[in-house]
This record gives structure tokens, C-alpha cells and sequence, in this order.
């Protein structure tokens, strides 16, 4: 699972959705941490700092787990029925998907069912690529 922690560090970026600040929080672990020795927590503190938001169940998930999370869906009429499993507990990170024909927007999945109305068929949901979660669709109840 190499792969992991690059898909992790893109998924922030995709989160925080701000190239030039995402660039400077590079640029400033290198200035804040340069010729030091680091803990890994510190990194995950420093980017969470920079960013405003807190990434802490991210890290949790993608870097001490070897299960990636799951967005479990279904759409019942005009009705997107969503939530996060096999997750670490309070995991609540955004992800872009389809709510609209041809356009992306964030939500912001739990471990309990939410709801939200969507105007595309279940065929032409999508969750952005961008993102490196398994998807799982349920059939409507």
C-alpha cells in the first residue's frame, strides 16, 4: 500500500481546494522543519494548522489502518442516502461527488445515514476520482 500516503496528501490538497495555499504549506514544512529531525505527528499537526481544518481522522484512516474507507450510497427518487464505513469511529472527511449534472460538490459523509436531494439518475452519480475511497452503491430499499 505504497501508494497510500501519495493518494492521501492529493485528497488534502483536493480538500482544501487551494493550490497556492496548498504550495505554501509545502513550502513551509521545508522552512519550518528544515534540518530537524520530525515525528510524523508533527507533520500531520503543522498541515492541519496551515490548512484551518483538522485532518486528524484522515491521518488516523490512510496512515494507521490498512483499510481504505468506503462510501456506502443508494438514490431513492431524487434522494442521496450516504455515509462512511469501515472507517476509523469519527471519521467525517468531505468528498465531491455528483449532485448535479456535470458538477461536483462537497459533502460531508458520516458513520450514520444523512440524506441530501440530487438531480442525476443513479446511473450518472459520481464520486470525484480525486478521492481514493472504495464505493460501494446499494440497491433502493
Amino acid at each position: 500500500m505504497y501508494y497510500k500516503g501519495g493518494n492521501m496528501l492529493h485528497m488534502i490538497r483536493q480538500i482544501i481546494n487551494d493550490d497556492e495555499k496548498w504550495r505554501g504549506i509545502l513550502r513551509g514544512l521545508s522552512r519550518t522543519f528544515r534540518h530537524q529531525t520530525v515525528m510524523g505527528r508533527q507533520i500531520e499537526e503543522y498541515i492541519s494548522a496551515q490548512a484551518g481544518n483538522d485532518f486528524g481522522k484522515v491521518f488516523d484512516q490512510y496512515l494507521r489502518t490498512t483499510q481504505v474507507p468506503v462510501f456506502d450510497y443508494r438514490i431513492e427518487k431524487d434522494t442521496l442516502y450516504y455515509r462512511w464505513t469501515s472507517a476509523v469511529p469519527g471519521f467525517d472527511m468531505p468528498v465531491k461527488v455528483t449532485l448535479k449534472p456535470n458538477e461536483l460538490s462537497f459533502i460531508q459523509p458520516k458513520e450514520t445515514w444523512q440524506s441530501l436531494p440530487v438531480a442525476v439518475k443513479p446511473e450518472d452519480f459520481r464520486v470525484d476520482r480525486n478521492f481514493y475511497v472504495s464505493i460501494l452503491r446499494e440497491q433502493p430499499f
